[in-house]
């Protein structure tokens, strides 16, 4: 009786296991990508042609760098994702590109339960910082998804597998809003701030905002970081409890690098943490010496 008990106690504790991990480990290797776009559709797109692309210099990052960060769900070390951007620039058309590449993945040990690999792409011209290539490949278990699109910002479009999609001219996508929003000046805002943005996913075009909440030094792996601390609103659906349920913490320095992450969910919390960076554009003056 006793073993039979034990055994039950087994299983039950595997498929919980599976289960936590089948919904926490695609949000959290996520986490990263969304944390300075999580979504939220705000009502009809403003969609604005150009005749020429904007000038928009790139002060936060260069080719070579490269983040990786740890992600927990609770106490568990559930995954890796690692944001890195290309040594050598890509020339699409007569632009210049910065090739932008964000990855997720599971930890070898928690793989028997559920397996990640993600990764998702962008290629953005240098002197707009307007992406005109995206690509994403999602290998989650036994499903797998990919989505290639191409943009023509000047006409407010995209071509995609699906077809032809209206953008506002600039939009961004998961990859490359990252980037993006580590380009923003952040030195006058206070708190309630906010900073819009638009995000093509999987068809789709998200008008998003991003609230500044002020800034704040954090204890991490690397060291103690000064942050500005922002919150991204969220959808609230069978992952996110409360709409702002997820906090950013970006170094308070040119570099804008994302330190932590920490977000409460329907069944636990997840954090991302950083734990490796290299090549970085500018002096990392935010970390505090030791």
């Amino acid at each position: 009786m006793h073993h039979c008990c034990v055994i039950e106690e087994t299983i039950t504790n595997i498929a919980m296991k599976k289960s936590i991990l089948h919904l926490a480990l695609p949000t959290a290797a996520l986490a990263l990508v969304f944390s300075l776009v999580s979504w939220n559709n705000n009502g009809e797109l403003n969609i604005n042609t150009v005749n020429a692309l904007r000038t928009m210099n790139n002060n936060a990052y260069q080719p070579g760098e490269f983040l990786k960060y740890r992600i927990h769900y609770g106490a568990v070390n559930a995954g890796i994702v690692s944001m890195t951007v290309a040594p050598q620039s890509t020339l699409i058309g007569n632009k210049n590109t910065y090739n932008l590449r964000v990855e997720g993945e599971t930890v070898k040990s928690f793989e028997w339960a559920y397996k990640v690999r993600d990764k998702f792409e962008s290629w953005v011209d240098q002197g707009s910082q307007a992406p005109l290539r995206y690509a994403k490949t999602v290998r989650e278990d036994r499903y797998f998804y990919q989505d290639l699109a191409i943009y023509d910002h000047e006409n407010a479009k995209l071509r995609n597998t699906k077809g032809e999609l209206k953008i506002p001219a600039y939009t961004q996508d998961v990859a490359s809003a990252i980037y993006y929003m580590r380009n923003l000046n952040y030195k006058t805002a206070v708190d309630g701030t906010q900073f819009p943005i638009n995000v093509y996913m999987d068809n789709k075009v998200y008008n998003l905002n991003v609230t500044f909440k002020g800034r704040e030094t954090i204890k991490s792996d690397i060291g103690k970081v000064k942050c500005i601390k922002i919150k991204p609103q969220l959808v609230v659906d069978r992952v996110f409890k409360n709409s702002d349920a997820m906090t950013v913490w970006v170094t308070d320095d040119e570099n804008h690098i994302p330190v932590r992450i920490e977000s409460a969910l329907r069944v636990g919390s997840i954090k991302v943490d950083i734990i490796e960076y290299k090549g970085l554009k500018n002096s990392f003056s935010a970390l505090i010496p030791k």
